[in-house]
């Protein structure tokens, strides 16, 4: 399936954020196989965990989500997608990755605004997302812009050993 034509592109430093196609399989694969990389124990399973990845604008569409990916010197740098969440009201961030070299220069904080935007054009006035609890980085980036870190964790009992924080930030339309 094509990306949403309506997705807004987003020119940053780093190159341009664009809607996500079937055909950046190879390279979102690469960015997120090296950010596990930096974790112990972290495993990227594209066969059966994390298989979407293979076909993952089709997938976002299916769920009625979206997803972008950022591009430096024709190379996948970063990753972002939200989804409708079926148990509440709200939008749900994720897949954030941005490779190690282009960090510390807004393109997570870019990804995060957009997300934003799309559930403000939705009026959705919430966005939730879970967080692996090694992942530090990413969660002090979420409470230096307004997100709550909630009581709640979840156990995804995947190769990994996963255990996810839970993340919200009320918004205004």
């Amino acid at each position: 399936m094509e990306p949403d034509q309506s997705a807004p592109k987003v020119r940053l430093e780093v190159g341009n954020v664009r809607p996500a196609t079937d055909s950046d399989a190879s390279g979102l694969i690469a960015l997120i196989g090296s950010c596990f990389d930096e974790y112990e124990g972290c495993v990227l399973d594209t066969q059966v965990e994390m298989a979407h990845l293979h076909r993952i604008s089709t997938h976002y569409t299916e769920l009625n989500g979206f997803v972008w990916v950022a591009e430096s010197n024709e190379r996948i740098v970063g990753s972002v997608a939200c989804r409708p969440r079926s148990e509440s009201a709200s939008l749900e961030l994720q897949m954030l990755y941005v490779d190690a070299t282009q960090r510390r220069r807004g393109l997570g904080t870019a990804f995060i605004v957009l997300v934003e935007a799309r559930a403000r054009d939705r009026g959705i006035e919430e966005v939730e997302l879970w967080s692996d609890t090694r992942f530090l980085e990413a969660h002090r980036l979420y409470r230096s812009l307004g997100y709550e870190r909630l009581e709640e964790t979840r156990e995804l009992h995947d190769l990994s050993d996963t255990v996810e924080y839970h993340f919200r930030k009320r918004i205004f339309p």
